[in-house]
Formats: C-alpha cells, sequence, structure tokens
C-alpha cells in the first residue's frame, strides 16, 4: 500500500514540473590572490597577502504561469578559516544570497518580493557586484512593466535588524545596522527606453539613514537624493556610453550633501573582429571642505570595482569624501582564439580637488585579464600594478620613502556553472 502511495506522489510531483519549469543550477569559484598593495599601498617590508577563498553557490528555480520563486544559497569559505573539526562555520559565511518570488499581475507587469540583485545598465549606481565573493543584494520589494521597447521598476524598501527581539513592539523602529551606506528605507524609480541606435535610462533614488543623537537614541533619517541618466549609442563599429548622476539632501552623520556629480564617457572602437579598443574619461565630484556640508558623491551600490582600476583604491569601502576623482583611461580588448581573450587597460588618476599640499595627480594604473574557455568551465587571470605618483602617497598618508617600490595585485579564478536539473 505505501508503495501505491509513493508512487501516486511521484506522479503528483511529475504533474507538477510538466506544468512548470525547474531548473537546479550551482557555481564554484575558487580565487587565490596575491596582493602586495591591493587596496591601499603597502610599506616597504611589508610582507605581500597571499591566500584563497572559494565562492559556493547553489541556485532553484520555480517558474509557472502565475509565479516565479527563485532561492539562492550561498557560502564564502576562505581555505583554512576554520580549524581541524571545528563543528561550525566559525566565519559564519553561508548565507540566503537571493530568495524572492515574482507574482505576475497582468501582460506586462510583474511584481518581485524578497532578497534580490538590483542591477541596471552599467551598474554604476546599482549593481550585483558580482566579483565580490559574497555579492550584494537588496531586501525589497520591486514592481516591473515591460512593454515592447519601455521597461520601468519601482522599488521600495523598509529595513529592520530586530537585534531587540521585541524593539519593533517596544521601543520603535531603530535600524542598529550600520556601514557602507546601509540603508533603513529605500525607494527606486527606473525607467529604460530603446531606440534603434540608442538606449536611454533615467535612474530617481532614494535612501533613508538612520541617525542618532547624543545619547546614541534614534533621531530620525537622512535622505539622500541620487538621480540621473546612462545613454549608450552604437552605430556599426562604433559605441558611446554616457553616465550623469547628480546627489542631494543629507548623507549619514546629517551632512548636507550639495552639487555632487558623476559624469563619465566612453568610446569603444571594433577594428576588427578580434581587436576593440576604448577611451574613456569619469570625473567624480569631491568635498569641498564645508563644514556640515559636502560635494562629494559616492556610487552607492554599485559595482565599483568594475571602475576606476581593479585594485580598488577608490570607492571600494574607501574614498567616501575625499577629493573626489578624474579618471582618463585606455583599453583593448584582444580576442585571442575561439576560447580565450585578453584585456588590457591603463588608467590614470588625478584628484577632483587639490590635496592639502596643491598635488593633484595620483598615479597611473595598468590592469590586464586573461580568460580562457574549456569544456564547461573557466580560467580568469589578471595582474594589475600601480605607479603611484606623489599625490597618491599624500592621499593615503604613508610617506613615499616608506613605501615599497612596487605596488601589485595578481589572482586565479576558476569558474564552473554545473547545471544539474534543467525544466522545459
Amino acid at each position: 500500500m505505501k508503495k501505491q502511495y509513493i508512487i501516486l506522489a511521484l506522479m503528483l510531483v511529475s504533474c507538477q514540473f510538466i506544468n512548470a519549469q525547474f531548473t537546479l543550477d550551482g557555481e564554484f569559484r575558487p580565487r587565490t590572490e596575491y596582493r602586495n598593495g591591493f587596496g591601499n599601498l603597502i610599506t616597504d617590508g611589508t610582507d605581500a597577502g597571499f591566500g584563497i577563498s572559494t565562492r559556493v553557490r547553489l541556485n532553484t528555480s520555480y517558474m509557472t504561469d502565475n509565479y516565479w520563486f527563485y532561492v539562492s544559497l550561498q557560502d564564502v569559505m576562505v581555505w583554512g578559516e576554520n580549524r581541524q573539526i571545528l563543528p561550525y562555520d566559525q566565519n559564519n559565511s553561508f548565507a540566503v544570497f537571493q530568495a524572492w518570488a515574482e507574482l505576475k499581475l497582468g501582460e506586462n507587469t510583474s511584481t518581485r518580493i524578497g532578497r534580490q540583485v538590483l542591477s541596471y545598465d552599467d551598474q554604476r549606481i546599482l549593481g550585483g557586484l558580482d566579483w565580490a565573493q559574497q555579492g550584494r543584494n537588496h531586501d525589497a520589494a520591486l514592481l516591473k512593466h515591460v512593454k515592447g521597447n519601455f521597461m520601468l521598476d519601482f522599488a521600495l524598501a523598509f529595513n529592520q535588524d530586530y537585534s531587540n527581539p521585541t524593539g519593533f513592539q517596544s521601543v520603535g523602529t531603530a535600524y542598529n545596522t550600520t556601514g557602507y551606506f546601509s540603508y533603513k528605507t529605500m525607494q527606486m524609480l527606473y525607467m529604460k527606453q530603446k531606440w534603434d541606435k540608442i538606449t536611454g535610462s533615467l535612474l530617481l533614488l532614494n535612501n533613508g539613514f538612520q541617525e542618532y543623537d547624543v545619547n546614541n537614541a534614534a533621531d530620525g533619517v537622512s535622505n539622500l537624493q541620487t538621480l540621473g541618466t546612462h545613454l549608450n549609442y552604437k552605430e556599426g563599429k562604433i559605441g558611446l556610453a554616457a553616465n550623469a548622476y547628480l546627489q542631494t539632501g543629507k548623507r549619514q552623520g546629517k551632512v548636507d550633501v550639495k552639487g555632487a556629480y558623476l559624469l563619465g564617457l566612453d568610446a569603444t572602437y571594433k577594428v576588427t573582429s578580434k581587436l576593440s579598443l576604448g577611451l574613456g574619461v569619469e570625473a567624480i565630484s569631491g568635498n569641498d571642505g564645508g563644514v556640515g556640508e559636502t560635494g562629494a558623491f559616492f556610487p552607492l551600490y554599485g559595482t565599483n570595482h568594475k571602475f576606476n582600476g581593479f585594485m580598488d583604491y577608490f570607492y571600494v569601502g574607501n574614498h567616501a569624501n575625499s577629493i573626489g576623482l578624474v579618471d582618463f583611461h585606455v583599453s583593448a580588448n584582444i580576442s585571442l582564439n575561439k576560447s580565450s581573450s585578453l584585456m588590457v587597460k591603463a588608467l590614470n588618476f588625478r584628484g577632483e580637488q587639490a590635496l592639502a599640499s596643491g598635488e593633484k595627480s595620483l598615479g597611473t594604473e595598468v590592469d590586464l585579464v586573461y580568460k580562457k574557455k574549456f569544456k564547461g568551465y573557466a580560467l580568469v587571470l589578471g595582474y594589475s600594478q600601480m605607479f603611484a605618483s606623489d599625490g597618491m602617497y599624500e592621499l593615503k598618508g604613508i610617506a613615499k620613502t616608506a613605501a615599497a617600490g612596487t605596488q601589485n595585485w595578481a589572482w586565479a579564478m576558476l569558474v564552473i556553472k554545473p547545471k544539474f536539473l534543467t525544466g522545459k
């Protein structure tokens, strides 16, 4: 009798899969890094860092005519972080990276609710930060509308940490999570329109940050607004991309933000089927030195590793209220064969404003990335070197005579993305 029940249950499950699309896939991504000046100048005589981390993800998706359910589980493991036979993960890095349900509201409209990645355009302001092993996500409700070449997304978020088990019932809704522009509230409107050769988008983003008084009691919310546009143009072998964003309102600490901007322009030219060249500039405003106010722009929740050099000297957990940045860059993307490519990029950095000494020049960085695809997996290698100018030593607070003669970073990453089950 039990066998009959089991067979019946399997038949019911099979019927569900027939009428729905179910997928199960994963990712295994170990990365080795040699850090000899990554993120900051290293001093002479200091040993370079060397380590290996692995990201493991298991993703499951279940889609029907009426809803879509998605869960992504991940763990980031640094080799050797746990002592032998430790019964728990000492780093506590296991997490639900994404968990959301998308409900169909109409032919062109749906809503996605839960933990999700918000990634738009070139990921300058909102991106998934896939380079970081932990990635970036948001807990939000997202209304999505797509019709033809037009799309509109509207997101809302209200964050709470419940550090006090009864806090939201007895002492209000103070949000105690801080750092890295962690917000209490968020409202976002994104619109994009595609034409024949041009794609244009508009982003309106408001982030509310919890504030505290001198007694460390919750004292309202500071709201920071970011608004701007991303434009793309493509005609034959030529491509152009532009960013223009402004920030106003108040950032964390009740600091008034006035006249903060980010402007960028990039051009690409496809010389041959195997060679593309790039040229661009980006200017990000810096702090004007006023008391209780700033003119410094920060790109907030973008994939900042993608911009301003891969060595992460700017806007990756740093440079948040500094002299700004002007970044001139040239690049070449070379297709070596059907399965491998090489990217070469050189970037020259200057402060948008001068340092105390009057110096603006910060230095030059060179980035190399080699990719090789194999059957079922890929290998990615990278090397970067910073050629610091006098201004960089001043900016980072390290005397030139005390800094190491070579500031570089090298890494190797294996990427395997198996597909365990695929639906119809």
